[in-house]
């Protein structure tokens, strides 16, 4: 089901999935997705959204504002704080509609989007449960590429924004690289990084609306935000945490274990045995626990 969600002055592209045999006597729980940076809802969302109504819970993913077909300028922004409002943009959307119960909505996040997911929860307690797959804390991995440090790179991100308002050009950043020979030309290795080349940016999960681009301008805020600040005292819904088995070295397992130390509520986590982070997005034979293991906790606490 297409929607779109008014966003102030432009809308978020969505679609809404629902259960095949609805039963209109009775409104449904419903999640609404937060999906990884750089992706579309047709992506990795989809794959969750549809595998979650197939279980009888209505299940909402969108395109972040700025991108995908969702409108915003400038195009291509990755903003934390904004990626967040646009989950309560679509928690206002949800409520209004009918046959959904507006008592009875979690959120799940994905990857970076888990981030996204956990910082609207703390503050945005429509939200009932909440469900994490391999949660991101993008600004601490942000901070963690620059080699000469994060206070420098914004001292550079500074001047390059002089030159931008000067000039009047927006410069943009590949997420990855383009193609798998590109990727190999830079003598990339690092199996992860390959994975996500490989779904991202070849048929297993390419989409036309992804661009791979990220405006330069939206570093800066990734570099200060921390997608769990205040966890402990104010997100006091209950978690659960799927975790793909091999994520050492990727800064997910790190973001992991500091979100379940600080969560007031955790109760569950799972491992995906054999699992990498990428193949978490639509590799069916670990898709699919996750997703019976997150329909199940949905039902239990929404």
């Amino acid at each position: 089901m297409h929607l779109t969600i008014p966003r102030g002055p432009f809308e978020l592209d969505a679609e809404l999935h629902l259960p095949h045999d609805l039963d209109e006597t009775a409104p449904l729980p419903a999640v609404v997705l937060s999906t990884p940076g750089s992706s579309v809802k047709e992506q990795i969302g989809a794959n969750y959204a549809s595998r979650l109504a197939a279980r009888g819970i209505a299940a909402l993913v969108f395109d972040p504002a700025y991108q995908g077909q969702s409108g915003g300028e400038p195009r291509d922004l990755e903003d934390p704080y904004q990626r967040g409002e646009d989950i309560s943009f679509a928690l206002d959307s949800l409520t209004g509609l009918p046959g959904i119960d507006p008592h009875r909505i979690g959120v799940l996040g994905i990857c970076a989007g888990g981030g996204y997911a956990i910082h609207v929860a703390r503050t945005d307690h429509r939200i009932r449960a909440v469900g994490a797959v391999d949660p991101g804390e993008i600004g601490a991995s942000f901070r963690s590429f620059q080699a000469d440090g994060p206070v420098a790179a914004l001292d550079a991100m500074a001047e390059a924004r002089i030159k931008e308002v000067r000039t009047g050009v927006l410069t943009r950043e590949n997420w990855l690289p383009d193609t798998m020979a590109e990727a190999e030309a830079a003598g990339i290795t690092d199996i992860d990084l390959l994975q996500a080349v490989t779904y991202y940016r070849t048929e297993r999960g390419i989409n036309e609306h992804s661009t791979n681009r990220r405006l330069s301008r939206g570093d800066s805020l990734l570099l200060g935000y921390d997608a769990f600040h205040l966890v402990d005292q104010l997100m006091t819904q209950p978690l659960l945490l799927i975790l793909a088995e091999n994520l050492e070295g990727t800064g997910f397992d790190t973001a992991a274990e500091r979100l379940w130390k600080l969560a007031p509520n955790p109760v569950d986590r799972m491992i995906i045995p054999g699992a990498r982070h990428y193949e978490m997005y639509d590799v069916p034979e670990y898709v699919d626990p996750a997703v019976d293991r997150l329909a199940a906790f949905y039902q239990n606490h929404l």
